[in-house]
């Protein structure tokens, strides 16, 4: 049943003009204007929201795109989600497609879950609901005392590799990691394709040491029970690099959620030549490309890098021209307006299983 229609506004919590292009593709396909207000770093780097507009008893959306400077990003839309709370907005919601600490999720040593902190922070400054795309890993809406609609983009890549990739149908999906193995049959029983897994030396290692069990390091107690000896964990040691699957004269399309250092994926594409690909692209949900990933790109045997704009990253492709960029305010745009109008969600998952 559908919650009585009531007044609603769509805020852009960013300072720099590169992060609001989003907000303003997602505000003209809803038809609104986007909320007035003034997001600044003062002399100090402190940040200060002046909201230009009363707010008061209306269902607020905030659009927070990631940019490099993360921690900034964070407390811009902390800031601006406390001024619309004591402005006596009504609901606030944000829309953040990329979740930032979204791989710190998982306890390393003796560091801390970062992104159960953020979930934390963003709650008690505020919002009732996050809006989000792909996260790093599902259960990490468990952090969160509210709802979460973690929207997914593989449609629209679906879609690009359909309409853009000359002759898809002699493609092969690889998964750059046996960690990644799941999204890539994903992709590839949806488009009808076969399925590569590359393992070895060259693989992400993030799961290695991530559960905290090699915390407190192996010490021999010479004080203890003497008759009590622990069994040793061997340590792993990953075999030669390898390439499970036949990628021999095929278009091979590396799938996976965060492009962000790209050393791992230009190895992925080294191994894929030799092996017989002649062609390789990578899709991914949120392209971060950090530090040299452009130039690593334009000089590596990749063809073609996709990603959303989930994340700004412009400049990056002014440096590399084998970037590529699929837009997703669509969906994005549907969430705001289902929620608002209190209408299911559901239409915007369909066919959508745990597993994706």
């Amino acid at each position: 049943m559908n919650v009585p229609k009531s007044g609603y506004r769509v805020f852009s919590a960013n300072s720099t003009p590169a992060c609001t292009e989003l907000a303003k593709k997602i505000t003209e396909r809803l038809g609104v204007e986007l909320g007035k207000s003034v997001v600044y770093q003062e002399a100090n780097r402190e940040t200060r929201v002046d909201v230009k507009e009363s707010v008061r008893g209306q269902t607020i959306f905030i659009i927070q795109t990631v940019p490099r400077d993360v921690n900034t990003a964070i407390m811009e839309l902390l800031v601006m989600t406390y001024a619309l709370k004591t402005s006596c907005a009504k609901n606030i919601i944000g829309v953040i497609p990329y979740f930032p600490y979204s791989k710190q999720c998982k306890m390393r040593k003796r560091g801390s879950i970062v992104c159960k902190l953020l979930a934390s922070m963003l709650a008690n400054a505020g919002l009732s609901h996050i809006i989000t795309m792909d996260l790093h890993q599902k259960e990490i809406q468990g952090f969160f005392s509210f709802p979460v609609d973690n929207l997914r983009a593989s449609p629209f890549l679906l879609q690009y590799i359909q309409e853009e990739v000359p002759d898809y149908r002699n493609a092969i999906i690889v998964a750059k990691s046996p960690s990644a193995a799941k999204r890539a049959q994903s992709y590839a029983e949806r488009l009808r394709l076969g399925l590569a897994v590359i393992h070895g030396e060259a693989q992400c290692s993030e799961s290695d040491m991530a559960d905290g069990r090699h915390s407190p390091p192996f010490v021999r107690n010479t004080f203890g029970h003497p008759g009590l000896e622990l069994p040793l964990m061997m340590a792993k040691e990953k075999p030669p690099i390898t390439v499970v699957g036949d990628v021999g004269g095929r278009i091979a399309i590396i799938v996976d959620d965060i492009i962000d250092d790209v050393e791992d994926f230009v190895a992925a594409a080294e191994i894929l030549k030799e092996r017989g690909a002649y062609k390789i692209y990578i899709m991914a949900t949120h392209g971060l490309l950090s530090a040299d990933a452009p130039r690593l790109i334009e000089e590596s045997a990749i063809d073609e890098v996709v990603v959303t704009n989930t994340v700004p990253h412009e400049v990056q492709k002014l440096q590399c021209p084998k970037i590529k960029t699929v837009d997703v305010s669509m969906i994005l745009a549907e969430a705001i307006r289902r929620i608002h109008n209190g209408e299911s969600m559901a239409y915007l998952f369909r066919n959508i299983t745990v597993d994706d």
